[in-house]
């Protein structure tokens, strides 16, 4: 079994777009043929305060060839200049079980959510991009930059906001030649006033600051963080699209399902998953105006992390740790 750390997995591709693409095309595939699963999590808490630990268990056969879980803990309130959430996956081969791979997997994390986000782009848009607001300057929001500037690079300007400008710069830096104009944006409500044809809200916020003003005809608006969509907004939205429904919408903090919780949304509102994007070729009225929730799928962490442990073990990279299988002595 290998170890691989942050930057292998880097190396070995865990955080190329356009890999991590085709990962999340080929998932949704399998997932629709009853060759990919993805069952509930379960958590225990951090003796830490707002503290917890996720274990969300996935498989996917076809060319991945795993199982595997990922064990994320998330620590709000630690201030050990160390991240937020940390992430590791461990990786069985699906059809036999043997243990293959063990490696710090956050930025697959941030690639495969980017991944998704540019499959709606792509099949979701209402009309042609051209301009794209991105709102965040964290993980996610440097992952999706990284996204279109792959995968997008014939967009007209893509206009940034965060709500501490020094992050976005920073961001901004760090991200070198871009293949567009960059508009820079100090205040949401300019940022938001802006034209646009779809928006990718990457925060951390904790009360919604979209508006119902921001849904117009031809526009896209997705929700990559927790609640930054209002109710208001959300019931504005011509088409409501998802990247699955589970469990999950009994518990999980993001806007959609909390309106579902109070019984403003009903899931047969919901007008595609991504499976209706991939496979059975949905799409949208030019003039719709359509709302994506991202809830963040862990089946696709699996894929991309079973990719980066083929591709380690084709180049020999990482630390090859001794596994004990026969009987005990």
């Amino acid at each position: 079994m290998r170890y691989l750390t942050q930057s292998q997995v880097a190396a070995l591709g865990g955080s190329d777009p356009l890999l991590a693409l085709n990962d999340v095309i080929d998932t949704v595939k399998l997932m629709r043929t009853g060759e990919a699963s993805m069952p509930a999590e379960t958590h225990v808490t951090l003796d830490a305060p707002q503290g917890k630990v996720y274990s969300l268990p996935a498989r996917v056969a076809g060319r991945f060839n795993a199982t595997g879980v990922k064990w994320t803990a998330h620590r709000p309130q630690t201030r050990d200049g160390l991240p937020m959430a940390i992430a590791m996956t461990l990786l069985n081969r699906a059809d036999s079980g043997l243990p293959v791979a063990l490696m710090q997997s956050g930025s697959l994390t941030a690639a495969r959510t980017a991944a998704v986000s540019a499959l709606a782009l792509t099949h979701a848009a209402p009309a042609p991009l051209k301009r794209v607001l991105l709102l965040g300057a964290g993980v996610q929001a440097a992952a999706h930059l990284q996204m279109l500037s792959s995968l997008f690079p014939r967009l007209e300007r893509v206009t940034c906001w965060n709500r501490t400008p020094s992050h976005l710069e920073n961001m901004l830096d760090k991200a070198g030649d871009l293949p567009w104009p960059v508009q820079r944006i100090t205040g949401i409500d300019e940022a938001l006033a802006q034209p646009w044809d779809a928006l990718i809200a990457c925060t951390g916020a904790g009360q919604p600051f979209i508006g119902p003003e921001a849904m117009g005809p031809g526009r896209l608006v997705m929700q990559i963080g927790y609640h930054e969509v209002s109710f208001e907004a959300i019931d504005r939205a011509d088409k409501v699209l998802v990247d699955g429904w589970g469990d999950y919408c009994n518990t999980s903090a993001k806007s959609l399902f909390q309106m579902y919780r109070t019984g403003a949304f009903s899931e047969s509102r919901v007008a595609a998953d991504l499976a209706n994007l991939v496979v059975d070729g949905w799409r949208p009225g030019p003039d719709d105006c359509v709302y994506f929730s991202s809830f963040g799928l862990n089946v696709f962490d699996i894929a991309l992390a079973a990719r980066v442990a083929h591709e380690a073990q084709r180049q020999n990279v990482g630390t090859v740790l001794p596994l004990e299988l026969g009987p005990l002595a």
